[in-house]
């Protein structure tokens, strides 16, 4: 863990570092489902606006002073989902229904594992020094009662199975023969307990075999499975409602007559979801106010996404209606290009809002800066590790704000993509991740950070489900 910063900014006295998060954390407030909530970032109160339709909203500079460095913007985010977590309740799932959410208390085990002491290869069970007589029965895995071997006996057995009492030792099938009197010889030493898996040689029952915080992988299920688990108790994945805004958008076809086909209502579920959320609705609402107004005000999701109408044009209305519903607005504009104006509002005490540009990369800017922290801190996953490599060429940068530019690994280097503006999405189609590329640029073959995207890191088929 890093040591701690003082971020700059509007209740920069009640931020930590977001790296000082961890899952103990999120899942004591989870767990406690009371007491103390860690404070929040100060609102920002928005301006007086109009909030009849076809008023003019104010000029975007008249924002743009208050917008938010990007890493304070991650951190706010996640202190708001961590002070959410305090009402949520972990679930109990079966197992096939746990893939991918966190472990809300420790595994412990309910049983010895193995349970029995248990054969590790096919061969005979032998008691005594050879060489032995063969019983004329066999063990396999799933039997009951394997009986008592006598002094001198062997007996077949299977891997797994039940070895029977007084067993000595097993002798793998390729280290024995017999001969014409069920006689059986070793070909080389066998030593007292060889390939017999005792009793308890895993866990004893009790033994927490994973903490709290633990990723559910394929891995745990099974270990939960061989320790007797039907159901696990886990932080439940957060509920979020998807708002495709704008009447210029088109949901199937080709563009035509000034109107465009929407990117976004095909991107944001799937990324949402490999982000470890549950996207409960997916809508298209034109530009609206009223519509829009009613959709948030009657939405249960933990979390909102809505796309376009975060800036200061006339037919943005994301402000203004924040406004009448009371919202209290956290992150109001990010000094981040691509997504500038992208925001992060408190809607209820415990549900939020990210409102993304319309533009399709710098909608997938907002996702990775507001989305991403706010969603992995309430499913109470751990951090990415950080980390960086050298540019392949320069890249300018921005002589105020941070850059995200598409970039694939080649090696031990990052190669930046063209096509990176706001609304193009063929970048990053391309893409491994996204650099971190800070006011002034980064040149060749010097470091930046990179943000991993899903699909690259776990497999397309792994993250999406």
């Amino acid at each position: 863990m890093t040591a701690r910063r003082t971020p700059a900014g509007p209740g920069a006295e009640q931020l930590q570092d977001p790296e000082d998060l961890d899952v103990e954390e999120v899942l004591a407030l989870v767990n406690e489902n009371r007491g103390p909530v860690p404070a929040a970032p100060r609102p920002v109160t928005a301006p007086k606006e109009p909030g009849e339709r076809g008023e003019a909203a104010p000029a975007p500079e008249h924002r743009h002073h208050r917008a938010t460095s990007w890493p304070e913007a991650r951190a706010i985010a996640e202190r708001a989902a961590l002070r959410a977590a305090a009402r949520r309740t972990p679930v109990s799932v079966l197992l096939d229904g746990a893939l991918g959410l966190v472990l809300a208390a420790p595994l412990a085990a309910l049983t010895d594992l193995p349970s029995f002491d248990t054969s590790a290869m096919d061969g005979w069970a032998v008691a005594g020094p050879g060489p032995w007589d063969v019983r004329g029965d066999g063990i396999l895995a799933g039997q009951a009662d394997p009986g008592t071997l006598g002094d001198g006996q062997a007996v077949r057995i299977a891997t797994g199975a039940r070895v029977p009492s007084d067993t000595t030792a097993v002798l793998r099938s390729e280290h024995g023969r017999t001969d014409d009197k069920a006689r059986l010889y070793a070909t080389r030493e066998v030593a007292h307990g060889q390939d017999i898996r005792p009793r308890g040689q895993e866990c004893r029952s009790g033994d927490q075999l994973l903490p709290a915080g633990t990723l559910v992988t394929p891995a745990v299920l099974g270990l939960a499975a061989a320790a007797g688990y039907d159901t696990l108790s886990v932080v439940p994945r957060p509920r979020v409602d998807v708002l495709v805004l704008g009447d210029e958008l088109l949901t199937e076809g080709r563009p035509h007559d000034g109107l465009i086909r929407d990117a976004l209502g095909p991107m944001l579920p799937p990324w949402l979801r490999a982000l470890g959320a549950e996207v409960t609705a997916v809508r298209h609402l034109g530009d609206d106010p009223k519509t829009l107004g009613k959709a948030l005000a009657t939405s249960d999701a933990d979390v909102i996404v809505t796309t376009g109408g975060t800036a200061a044009g006339p037919v943005d209305h994301l402000h203004p209606t924040l406004e009448r519903l009371g919202a209290e607005l956290l992150v109001d504009g990010v000094e981040v290009r691509p997504g500038h104006p992208m925001l992060l509002a408190r809607v209820q005490s415990d549900q939020h809002l990210v409102g993304l540009p319309g533009n399709p990369l710098a909608a997938a800017s907002g996702l990775l800066t507001l989305a991403e922290p706010l969603l992995r801190t309430l499913a109470a996953r751990p951090a990415p590790e950080p980390y960086a490599m050298p540019l392949h060429e320069e890249v300018h940068g921005h002589p105020h704000d941070t850059r995200l530019i598409p970039v694939v690994l080649r090696g031990d280097r990052a190669l930046p993509l063209h096509y990176n503006g706001p609304a193009m999405l063929r970048g990053i189609a391309a893409a491994d991740a996204l650099a971190v590329v800070p006011p002034g640029g980064v040149r060749r073959d010097h470091e930046a950070d990179l943000l991993d995207l899903p699909w690259a890191s776990a497999g397309v088929a792994a993250c999406f489900t």
